[in-house]
């Protein structure tokens, strides 16, 4: 009742009183997401004509971007036009942030986000307040597929949670949205058991977090033997979730596991429903390319580097990003009814690709899955790769490993990179980054 309160009385009410727009938008995407796919393919061509249109007038940046392309407003007419526009580098973004904000627009009245992705450098992000609302508001619909309800409260993993601290702040969360953490800066039996006496006073029916992260309370929740965390849906996100990860979470709570793929530049990318037949793009936002070595698009089944335009984001517009990561499109439509083209998988990040001595590169999350998952005595495990000639295996081990278990994992990567000095370091802990996520493989070479 109080869920129903919530979603239909105080965040309304909130909307009007504070000119939130995310409820509103929200519910016209709601309706939205079962057009036919030419209905939804209209919207996302009008939104890019719109964009490309604004930023010829209102970006400077991009105005001679297309122009030194030997491109006029003329020559962008639809989708595939866009292959004609250089691809957009962070490093690019670093160099021309300022020049990137479109005329109108004051950066200090912006939102602005910090990402270091996974390089570590900082890439700053700004945009409108509605922009913002919009995104939470597509959020929130591929929230609904895992089966939870708006208003209802949420048990999130997180890494330094922001936490209401006034009596206005603690108001608002509640009347809102309520949610507990976990923080994943610091999880050990203590704070799980916590986190548990907290779900059992405020009873959340989404479990929500980074992949690794659920994986990590999964393990905890299982060796305790807590009984009480008991979620509708549970929704992984901001890195790969891995199959055993997977596997194990779906084991310990008994539901499936929805993933959802995205980045803080351009928010949510894709997300799977209840079908779990692929990720369903957000094409009403985004445009998403997945591009091969030169630079064309692969077919449906291929691996290709993902390229994004975001059509929402007028402020600092992203206009053929490449994200960094690479994934594969599904030819298979599905079978829930909604017309939202799909992802295959997320293969990896380029960043997290290792390189042979010959070039090659060998994607890490591959690589540590052959072993964790067919090795015993392994809890956890991190590739560092600082030079050509060198990789590190960072491990925790658990009971079961042994010396055997050492032999096997220097025999594997031996066989796949040859003759390279390999260096296993046994570890209690492997430790998440700033922002709280884990990196499952690490690549220091430019």
């Amino acid at each position: 009742m109080i869920a129903l309160l919530r979603r239909s009385f105080f965040e309304p009410l909130h909307g009007v009183f504070f000119g939130a727009t995310k409820h509103h938008y929200w519910k016209k995407i709601e309706k939205r997401q079962y057009l036919p796919l030419e209905e939804l393919k209209k919207i996302q061509h009008h939104r890019l004509l719109d964009l490309i249109q604004f930023v010829w007038d209102k970006n400077p940046f991009y105005r001679e971007r297309l122009q030194s392309a030997g491109l006029t407003l003329q020559s962008i007419n639809n989708i595939d036009d866009l292959l004609s526009i250089p691809i957009l580098s962070k490093d690019e973004i670093r160099k021309n942030m300022e020049k990137m904000i479109s005329e109108g627009y004051d950066k200090h009245t912006l939102l602005q986000f910090k990402t270091g992705g996974s390089t570590g450098k900082p890439l700053e992000l700004y945009l409108t307040e509605e922009c913002s609302e919009q995104r939470n508001a597509c959020a929130r619909r591929n929230d609904c597929w895992t089966g939870w309800q708006p208003g209802e409260p949420i048990g999130a993993c997180w890494g330094n949670p922001h936490l209401p601290i006034t009596i206005k702040e603690k108001i608002k969360h509640w009347l809102l949205q309520p949610t507990i953490f976990l923080d994943t800066m610091a999880v050990d039996d203590k704070s799980v058991y916590r986190f548990a006496e907290e779900w059992r006073k405020t009873k959340p029916t989404l479990l929500f977090g980074h992949a690794h992260s659920i994986f990590v309370l999964a393990c905890f929740v299982e060796e305790l033997g807590i009984d009480c965390i008991n979620p509708t849906g549970i929704l992984s996100t901001s890195m790969m979730l891995m199959p055993h990860e997977r596997n194990k979470i779906e084991k310990v709570f008994g539901i499936k596991v929805t993933d959802r793929y995205g980045c803080e530049e351009v928010s949510l990318i894709a997300s799977q429903c209840e079908k779990h037949m692929g990720m369903h793009i957000n094409m009403e936002h985004l445009v998403v390319e997945l591009l091969g070595k030169d630079d064309k698009p692969v077919l449906p089944g291929e691996s290709g580097r993902i390229v994004v335009t975001d059509l929402m984001n007028y402020a600092m517009p992203f206009i053929r990003y490449e994200v960094g990561d690479i994934g594969i499109f599904e030819d298979d439509i599905c079978s829930c009814g909604r017309h939202l083209p799909l992802l295959k998988s997320i293969v990896g990040r380029t960043a997290d690709f290792l390189v042979k001595k010959n070039g090659v590169k060998v994607a890490g999350v591959s690589l540590i899955e052959n072993t964790l998952t067919k090795y015993p005595g392994i809890q956890q495990m991190q590739l560092v790769q600082k030079n050509m000639d060198s990789l590190y295996i960072r491990v925790v081990p658990d009971d079961d490993f042994s010396v055997q278990t050492k032999k096997l994992l220097l025999n594997y990567f031996e066989e796949i990179f040859g003759d390279i000095s390999i260096n296993i370091e046994e570890l209690d802990e492997i430790l998440p980054e700033s922002n709280g996520k884990y990196r499952f493989s690490i690549c220091e070479i430019n």
